[in-house]
């Protein structure tokens, strides 16, 4: 009866200690796949803002770009001295400075690190003023 009692004892305490041991080892592989998910989580945002950043520099170059031809076509214009022409280059100019106040709030974005949906609505709303802008001095021209 003794021995019996005693190789209960064994079996149960063992079979603590085995649970213990398992569930140690569970939570370390839990903790690592948490740990794991953040690290790969971190590096497709940074992937995904570095796109964003891309995106943003071409708008720059084109805003820059822009801003060049509006710069020959103002010394134009005011050469002219035909005044509507001179209202509408105003006008188209006041589109040219929307524009830059749109890619700055981009950059504001980016450097705030403000959501990646934040980011790419005010990117869509950049695009827009440079279009109009690009329009306005298009029409200007012609």
């Amino acid at each position: 009866m003794k021995r019996s009692r005693l190789r209960l004892f064994k079996f149960t305490s063992m079979t603590i200690s085995v649970f213990g041991v398992l569930m140690i080892i569970a939570t370390v592989i839990v903790l690592a796949y948490i740990g794991i998910e953040r690290i790969s989580s971190t590096i497709s945002t940074n992937v995904d803002k570095g796109s964003l950043y891309d995106e943003y520099a071409q708008l720059q170059k084109e805003y820059q770009d822009l801003e060049i031809d509006y710069d020959s076509t103002k010394k134009t214009i005011y050469e002219s001295g035909n005044k509507d022409l001179m209202e509408k280059y105003i006008n188209a100019e006041i589109k040219l400075v929307e524009a830059k106040s749109a890619l700055d709030d981009v950059q504001s974005a980016l450097s705030t690190n403000k959501p990646i949906p934040e980011i790419k609505n005010r990117l869509q709303t950049a695009k827009l003023k440079l279009k109009e802008a690009r329009d306005s001095l298009a029409s200007l021209k012609s």
